[in-house]
């Protein structure tokens, strides 16, 4: 077996992501082979691996990281927001039906756990490393019983744990010891130590209180990470978008022309994929904000309609807030339009949606001569093509099924004057198609904007991994953490009272040290409704999703076969267990806002 750490965080948003892709950029340029891996993520950002699996979008930026291709394998279990009820879950990077939280942490996720270990017994089986990354708090004491992400996976594989804690919030040293206090003598046995993040500042008025925390934790911190500015790597959904603000910390250089650009992206709800427009960022002379309000669009030399995972939604907040006449309006005067994925079905001219929405015929805002149809099964694809006369890459992550009836072809979709639309993510990346695209768009703008014609977004991304590598590298002790990730957390770490709090119905005292007053972990039962047992038959050759028609409840059947350790699961959908609006709030480890 390899060795093996789990990033874990004091918080959402703490820098879990952050770090386990720096750590993983450390560890190749020292020689080691190392793979990242989250069991579970909850997010809109997703990606299409090369053998067409979707996973989150994080867990590819930390695989490019480490310099390895993506694959389904680390990131096992995506849950993307469909509303604030209820999420698709995708397994092994196919979808297999939509439920609520209360359906997901009654039983199913848990029985998910020999899926996720597999994958990571599997990854340690090709890697000297792997780099878990863990999901909101693994102190969600209300969770821990269905864990698979956090402790669940660091008991199961035996890994040390890492805790980040973002000091830029305030209140780092309180979250680090809460966390630490609020875990079982077993969990806790497992937390090796600390890691600062975004510190500003002199270090050494920080050491008393590092000191301090030792005293009472008996775990050192293994390093203090400065706060770093422009680092747009992908994270999960939210991370530093804020509404009439600039995309991520890129700071804009000056035009390589006598103009700027200025591009405003519709905030629309669940939006997904909003990536897209980080390569427009990357620009001299390009100026990217997010909107939610008609007047906003005014200035803007194009306007992009991104990604989501609610179509029929989108545009009815788009009419509700008159940015859907702002972009009839636009279309009307030759001003630049752009719709990708969801907002490229917006601006067709009829929805049929049985599916995601199950709002039956919608009409489209009518500016692309395209009809979209609404399909379950989920398209996921790697295309290549060309578009304006250059190469072009991306990756498709749709239900919905174009019908182009006319217009200018545009990639998979079509153009229309100044309106383009497309399902293709990430074309933007192509450098070369990039420049024609902002050539275009500044041509019908009116504007002397010339793009640079040396931007490479693949080599600023690298260059931003580098700086991820850099910060362990010169501000952890990366001898002391390359101990932990060989050999395990240090024995012997001392127990942090109280420990975890019963939960109803379990016995506090039972297999708990008496003058610790730890509540022992929850024995893991079986789910009711799950065949654990599962059959004799199973194939063995990779992970098989099959459809049931009887499905008796509005979830999914997860059934183990009792054969395939190592080898996989099967999973069982049911035909009529697509999106119903299920209760309960899906707050599933969720490490940032699904916007």
């Amino acid at each position: 077996m390899s060795g093996g750490l789990l990033v874990a965080g004091t918080t959402s948003d703490a820098g879990k992501s952050v770090v386990t892709a720096g750590i993983c950029r450390w560890l190749v340029r020292r020689g080691v082979k190392v793979a990242p891996f989250k069991a579970q993520n909850m997010s809109l950002n997703s990606f299409v691996t090369r053998e067409g699996a979707e996973i989150g979008r994080a867990q590819a930026m930390q695989a490019q990281a480490a310099r390895v291709e993506p694959t389904a394998l680390m990131n096992p279990v995506l849950l993307k927001p469909g509303s604030d009820r209820s999420s698709q879950v995708v397994l092994m990077g196919k979808p297999v039906g939509e439920m609520s939280a209360r359906g997901y942490h009654g039983g199913r996720q848990e029985a998910l756990l020999g899926t996720v270990t597999d994958c990571l017994e599997e990854l340690r089986s090709s890697y000297d490393a792997v780099i878990c990354e863990g999901a909101g708090s693994p102190a969600e004491i209300n969770l821990r019983r269905t864990d698979i992400v956090n402790m669940g996976i660091a008991r199961a594989a035996g890994f040390p744990v890492l805790v980040v804690g973002d000091i830029d919030r305030g209140g780092v040293f309180a979250s680090f010891f809460g966390t630490t206090a609020l875990l079982s003598a077993e969990d806790q046995a497992l937390v090796a130590g600390y890691l600062v993040n975004k510190f500003r500042g002199d270090v050494s008025l920080l050491e008393p209180g590092l000191d301090m925390l030792y005293g009472l934790t008996g775990r050192r911190t293994y390093g203090v990470l400065p706060y770093a500015h422009g680092l747009g790597i992908d994270e999960e959904d939210g991370l530093r978008v804020s509404l009439r603000g600039a995309v991520r910390e890129s700071v804009v250089a000056p035009p390589h022309g006598e103009d700027v650009l200025r591009v405003a992206v519709c905030a629309v709800p669940l939006m997904s994929n909003f990536t897209d427009v980080d390569a427009l960022a990357a620009e001299p002379g390009v100026v990217v904000r997010f909107v939610d309000r008609a007047e906003e669009l005014a200035d803007a030399d194009l306007v992009i309609v991104p990604g989501t995972r609610g179509t029929v939604k989108a545009l009815a907040w788009l009419r509700e807030r008159g940015l859907a006449d702002a972009l009839v309006r636009r279309a009307a005067e030759g001003r630049p339009v752009l719709g990708i994925c969801g907002g490229f079905q917006v601006l067709g001219e009829r929805i049929e949606d049985e599916v995601e929405s199950r709002a039956g015929v919608v009409d489209g805002l009518g500016l692309l001569p395209v009809r979209i149809r609404f399909d379950r099964d989920k398209t996921l694809a790697r295309p290549v093509g060309s578009a304006l006369g250059e190469p072009v890459e991306g990756y498709e992550i749709h239900h919905g099924v174009a019908d182009v009836r006319g217009g200018e072809p545009f990639l998979d979709g079509c153009r229309v004057g100044a309106v383009w639309g497309t399902h293709w993510h990430g074309s933007l990346e192509s450098d070369a198609f990039r420049r024609r695209f902002l050539v275009a768009v500044a041509r019908a703008a009116g504007r002397r904007f010339v793009p640079a014609p040396d931007t490479s977004f693949g080599v600023l991304r690298e260059e931003q991994l580098d700086r991820l590598g850099d910060l362990v590298e010169e501000h952890a002790d990366t001898d002391a953490l390359w101990r932990l990730i060989e050999g395990g957390a240090p024995a012997g770490l001392p127990f942090v009272p109280p420990g975890a709090p019963a939960l109803p119905g379990a016995d506090a005292g039972a297999g708990a040290p008496e003058s610790r007053g730890a509540a022992p972990d929850p024995a893991p039962q079986s789910p009711e409704g799950l065949d654990l047992a599962g059959s004799a038959g199973s194939r063995g050759q990779g992970r098989d999703v099959a459809r049931s028609a009887g499905s008796k409840d509005q979830g999914l059947d997860f059934a183990r076969s009792a054969g395939s350790r190592g080898q996989g699961l099967d999973v069982a959908r049911s035909a009529d267990a697509m999106p119903h609006g299920l209760g309960e709030a899906a707050v599933v480890h969720v490490d940032q806002e699904a916007k």
